[in-house]
Formats: C-alpha cells, structure tokens, sequence
C-alpha cells in the first residue's frame, strides 16, 4: 500500500506540472511546452499502464480486484481495490490532461485568447467533460465554428 500512496502523490504532482504549463500556455516557448507535456502524459500513461497491467503485486493479499466493466455493480465492485482506484485516477489524471492539452492547442490555431480559455481548463482540470463542453460552447462563440463538433 506504501507504494500506491507514494504513486498517488507522484501521478498527482506530475499532472499538476502540466496543468500548470497549460494555464500558462502562451508564456512557455512552443518547443518547450510541447517537449514538457509530451514527457508528462507518457509518464502518466507509463505509471498507468504498470499499475493497470504489472502492479499485481501491490495489491492486499487475498483481496484480488473482483468486478468488471459490464454492469454497474461489477464497476463499483472493481474500484474496491486500491491499485484499481489508482490506476482510474491515473487514466483521469493523463486524459483529463490530454483534453487540456487539446483545448489550448486548438484555440490557439483559431485564434482564440487564451484568457478566455482559463474558466474552459479550470473546469477540464476539476471535472473533465464538462470543460471539454465549455470550449466547444465557446469554440462555436469566439472561433467561428459552426460546423459541429469538429474535434480535428
């Protein structure tokens, strides 16, 4: 379990790195940014993918993950395991980061302040989706978009 808590504070502290580049977007050079998130998301995805695929070992004794994806109870049965709840908080932490990620970088490319980005990522950072949302509510507004989602 020791190694779990000192996974969790490290995961979270990465992500926090990032999230902080990305509030910062438009004061950090090009080059530097995307070399920075870029080592960043691989290392969530690679603390994500050894606890997920080899971290079978940290788990309690005798209390091996039991659940599954398929019904809600099987869900909540699974995150019951503590490697199980690092590994889905990891898997937000590298998504929600990759979603802040794409927000700057598509506002950006139309154009859009990146000032009026901050309430879109303060609510990517806090609750994913619904800051995804926000940015493509203020894409059709500020970067002239109406032609759906157009996510690429």
């Amino acid at each position: 379990m020791q190694f779990l808590s000192i996974a969790f504070k490290v995961t979270n502290y990465t992500a926090l790195l990032g999230w902080l580049v990305l509030f910062s977007f438009p004061l950090w050079p090009a080059y530097g940014r995307t070399l920075l998130l870029s080592l960043i998301v691989a290392f969530l995805c690679l603390a994500y993918c050894y606890t997920v695929f080899l971290g079978k070992r940290h788990d309690v004794p005798g209390e091996p993950p039991r659940g599954g994806f398929f019904s809600l109870r099987g869900v909540i049965s699974l995150f019951k395991t503590p490697r199980v709840v690092l590994g889905g908080w990891i898997h937000f932490l590298a998504f929600d980061l990759m979603v802040g990620l794409f927000i700057a970088t598509d506002a950006a490319s139309r154009g859009i302040s990146h000032w009026l980005l901050l309430p879109a990522l303060f609510l990517t950072l806090m609750y994913g989706p619904a800051g995804l949302l926000l940015y493509l509510a203020m894409r059709l507004v500020f970067g002239g978009d109406v032609g759906g989602i157009g996510l690429i």
